[in-house]
């Protein structure tokens, strides 16, 4: 179900993350979000302090394949601050995906610090369906990095990329 307005009216929100990798339960939310927001821009951070198996143009780059099905799904990259960004861009929302009780303190005051640097942006907490609440980047890591089958938590391209990256890893 998406979300209907008038014709003079976008809400956009964006969903700020990581995504090393993408997986289904960011899918759920992503598909939760079209019935609250015309527009969802999914934001790729380039945190240098971050250890990622895929490197920033890499997630980049799978995050566009993997949306481009969505046609109110957007995909850009972030060095710098959320808050920032989302006021840059007349976001009216930031989503946050809520998968557990131990999520929620981090992400409150994420939250917190969010509304100081940007008032007129809200955070919005979303949960994934009920079958990709446990479901996290790295568990898929985890399993992928033993040769575990994740095909049924990531998209295909997501996948492919995992087993082509620890197939290269273990050569090295």
């Amino acid at each position: 179900m998406r979300a209907t307005r008038g014709k003079n009216t976008k809400r956009l929100a964006i969903y700020p993350g990581s995504f090393d990798p993408i997986t289904n339960g960011h899918l759920s939310l992503i598909q939760r979000a079209g019935a609250i927001f015309d527009n969802v821009t999914v934001v790729i951070a380039d945190n240098s302090d971050k250890r990622t198996l895929f490197s920033f143009e890499e997630r980049l780059k799978m995050a566009k394949q993997v949306f481009r099905k969505y046609s109110w799904v957007n995909v850009d990259g972030l060095v710098g601050l959320t808050a920032k960004y989302a006021q840059k861009n007349k976001a009216v929302a930031i989503l946050r995906g809520i998968r557990a009780v131990s999520d929620f303190e981090f992400e409150f005051q994420l939250a917190l610090m969010n509304r100081k640097i940007a008032r007129n942006v809200e955070t919005v907490f979303l949960m994934p369906s009920l079958s990709w609440v446990y479901l996290s980047s790295t568990l898929v890591k985890d399993i992928a990095r033993y040769q575990g089958d994740v095909s049924t938590l990531v998209p295909s391209i997501v996948n492919r990329a995992l087993i082509k990256k620890y197939a290269e890893l273990r050569k090295s």
